[in-house]
C-alpha cells in the first residue's frame, strides 16, 4: 500500500479492544493467515511522508478533526472479497460522523485538498470496514462467515449489530506507515478524539 494511513481505533477504555483483537486471532488462525494487526477502521491510505515530515504528531495534532462524541461506529454485517485486504471485514454503517472524520483526513492525500474532491471521494469510493482477515485466498464462502459469526458471538462481539458490543463512539486516530511490510505496521503517533 502506498504512503502511510490514518486509522481509526476504538477508545482505549473501549471493551471491545481486547475482544476485537482476540477475533482477529481467531479468524486468522482458523483460516491459516500469518498477518495480525491491530483492530482498525481505515480512515485513508496515500499519505506521504513529506506530508507529516520530521514532526508526526504536530501534524496531526493539528488536522480539524470532528470530536469524539461526533465519532458513531456501528456494525453491520460480514464481508468477503477478492482483495487481499479486505478478505473478511465487518461493514461499519456511513454515519455522518464518520463520512467527516474520513473526509478531513482523506484532504490530506496529495489530489484531495479541496474539500469537494474529498467529498466526491467519501460518497463514491469510501467504504468503512473493520478488517478480519489479510490473506491470500478465495473470498470466504458462505460456510465461513458463520463460522466467524459464531467466533464473534463466543467472544461478545455483535459482529451482525445487534447488540451491546456492534461498534462505538469516539476513538483514537492513528498514523501508520502501510507502505512497509505487515509486520511493520507500528503506529508512529496517535491521537484521542475528544
Amino acid at each position: 500500500m502506498p504512503g502511510s494511513s490514518l486509522w481509526l481505533l476504538p477508545p482505549a477504555t473501549q471493551p471491545l479492544n481486547p475482544l476485537l483483537i482476540s477475533l482477529i486471532d481467531k479468524t486468522s488462525t482458523h483460516f491459516a493467515s500469518p498477518h495480525r494487526f491491530l483492530p482498525h477502521i481505515t480512515l485513508t491510505s496515500e499519505i506521504s511522508a513529506s506530508t507529516y515530515s520530521s514532526t508526526p504528531q504536530k501534524w496531526l495534532d493539528s488536522l480539524d478533526l470532528p470530536t469524539g462524541a461526533d465519532i458513531q461506529v456501528k456494525f453491520k454485517r460480514l464481508g468477503s472479497s477478492d482483495v487481499f485486504f479486505r478478505k473478511l471485514y465487518i461493514t461499519c454503517e456511513k454515519s455522518s460522523g464518520l463520512k467527516t472524520l474520513a473526509r478531513r483526513c482523506r484532504q490530506q492525500v496529495a489530489g484531495f485538498g479541496e474539500e469537494e474532491k474529498a467529498q466526491v471521494w467519501v460518497e463514491d469510493k469510501y467504504m468503512p470496514h473493520l478488517s478480519l482477515l489479510y490473506h491470500d485466498c478465495p473470498p470466504v464462502d458462505a460456510k465461513g462467515l458463520v463460522e466467524v459469526e459464531q467466533l464473534g458471538d463466543e467472544l461478545g462481539v455483535s459482529i451482525e449489530g445487534k447488540g451491546d458490543l456492534d461498534g462505538w463512539v469516539g476513538g483514537r486516530v492513528i498514523l501508520v506507515p502501510t507502505d512497509r511490510s505487515i509486520d511493520q505496521w507500528t503506529p508512529i503517533v496517535e491521537r484521542t478524539l475528544t
